[in-house]
């Protein structure tokens, strides 16, 4: 989700001042670049709604977009900063390095490379590569200080010695990501980089390097974290994080961008309810907070519900089959061939659900046989409360079929005033015959659903619901 709204806000700023919006897929770390993750990342995009103008597959005029097709360009690089004496061969062992790291942090010190190689002869440095031995390059920072502008923090200044001789290149010759993501944007003459701030650190490593290459570097902006709650790093822990989670569990798709929206940036601090277009037009980066952004689930529920509640009967129930259909209900033969009668029970329920998953668990009774209609605790509980409940059932399943002709609106009212003829109050009827018929505490209108049901299955869910309740 983090990825996601990274994504959003650079393509919002992209759209609203007519730029360009570039899909890059940063696939050197082998490790966890995989072709599984890269259409993870194209296809979450896509299914947003979120289109690039420069990409894998799309093109452009400054592809290769995969940084492993580049390779050949960031060893060019690497050469040229090696001769310009920007940058050094280090040999140190990962062992050596552990113990230095050990000895610095004994002594209360930040772990740091301790330069051992930085000033090493030229002619015993490249004695040493001939001879085959292993190595690895860094970037060799400069005394002084390193500032630049940020579009959300202002001025940001860091002391240089406060920043690693930092790898560009490891001994296994595969490139780091602070190097080639300069080298790409440097030759890609990308201007603007939004991103999140756990990115803030990299950034003075490259602004150094932008400035060794000789190019200018780009305008930073870095987002705040998303938080969960008592402000800690969002994680699992806290729930769903990934963008295909809530699309698989039904959140509709405008839902979530609206959401993504609002993390770490506002319309008018009062309108939660707004469009892409809106985002497009009024996003500003001055407007984006410093402070992290609290990832509040219940909002994200709650206007998941505001956009489900908003689409059509038809719309609706298209987004819903296929939770209908995974959770074995019915299959999609069957709702398709009772369509008019799929769009009803919509109708009833649509203002009880959220996300399009939710509706299963409402309409799991529809498909129940008439004599194991699941009870819920709280429905059993409610209607065993009324003491002549099963009698009160009982004479209700004698009266009913006499004025089974009658629309639902029509029974209810001839239902009240049976219940007021015969002294009784609408709960020791309505509560036991809701258990009966659904096996829930509430919902849609009672005579709505006994009509849903039909008469013979409305009969046969009262009279099993005498003999459970007694």
């Amino acid at each position: 989700m983090g990825l996601a709204r990274t994504a959003l806000f650079n393509w919002a700023y992209a759209r609203g001042r007519q730029g360009q919006f570039v899909l890059r897929l940063e696939d050197t770390d082998r490790a966890r670049s995989t072709r599984e993750s890269e259409l993870a990342i194209i296809e979450g995009l896509r299914w947003l709604g979120l289109d690039w103008d420069e990409g894998p597959e799309l093109g452009g005029d400054f592809g290769p977009y995969r940084q492993s097709e580049r390779i050949d360009r960031h060893r060019e690089l690497v050469g040229s900063l090696m001769e310009t004496g920007h940058a050094y061969p280090c040999f140190c062992t990962s062992e050596r390095l552990s113990e230095v790291r050990e000895r610095q942090q004994a002594a209360n010190e930040t772990p740091r490379y301790d330069r051992c190689c930085r000033d090493s002869p030229t002619e015993e440095a490249q004695a040493r590569v001939a001879a085959g031995e292993a190595f690895a390059i860094r970037f060799k920072v400069p005394p002084g200080q390193t500032a630049f502008q940020d579009l959300v923090r202002k001025d940001v200044t860091f002391d240089n010695g406060e920043i690693d001789d930092w790898v560009m290149v490891r001994q296994s010759g595969d490139p780091t990501y602070n190097f080639v993501v300069v080298c790409d944007d440097a030759d890609m003459e990308i201007t603007h980089v939004l991103r999140g701030e756990e990115h803030l650190v990299n950034t003075p490593k490259q602004v150094l390097l932008y400035a060794a290459l000789g190019v200018d570097a780009p305008v930073f902006a870095h987002l705040p974290l998303l938080l969960g709650k008592g402000r800690k790093k969002l994680s699992k822990r806290d729930g769903s994080v990934s963008l295909s989670d809530y699309r698989d569990q039904g959140y509709p798709r405008e839902a979530i961008l609206n959401f993504l929206c609002m993390q770490g940036w506002a319309l008018d601090g009062e309108t939660d309810v707004f469009d892409l277009a809106t985002f497009v037009e009024h996003f500003d980066l001055a407007d984006v907070s410093r402070g992290g952004a609290i990832f509040d689930f219940d909002k994200f529920l709650w206007l998941a519900g505001e956009y489900l509640h908003k689409q059509t009967d038809e719309v609706l129930a298209e987004h819903c089959l296929p939770f209908v259909v995974d959770a074995g209900l019915f299959n999609e033969a069957d709702l398709r061939a009772r369509w008019d009668w799929y769009l009803r029970v919509i109708a009833m329920e649509k203002e009880r659900i959220r996300i399009y998953s939710e509706l299963p668990d409402r309409m799991a009774y529809l498909s129940a046989a008439n004599d194991q209609v699941e009870y819920l605790p709280k429905a059993e509980k409610g209607a065993r409360k009324h003491e002549g409940r099963t009698q009160t059932l009982s004479d209700y399943l004698i009266w009913l079929p006499e004025h089974s002709s009658k629309t639902p609106s029509e029974l209810a009212e001839a239902t009240k005033a049976w219940l007021v003829e015969r002294g009784q109050k609408i709960p020791m009827l309505f509560q036991p015959l809701r258990c009966a018929l659904t096996g829930l505490p509430g919902g849609p209108d009672l005579f709505e659903v006994m009509d849903v049901l039909g008469q013979a299955a409305t009969l046969e869910r009262i009279r099993s619901g005498v003999e459970r309740l007694a």
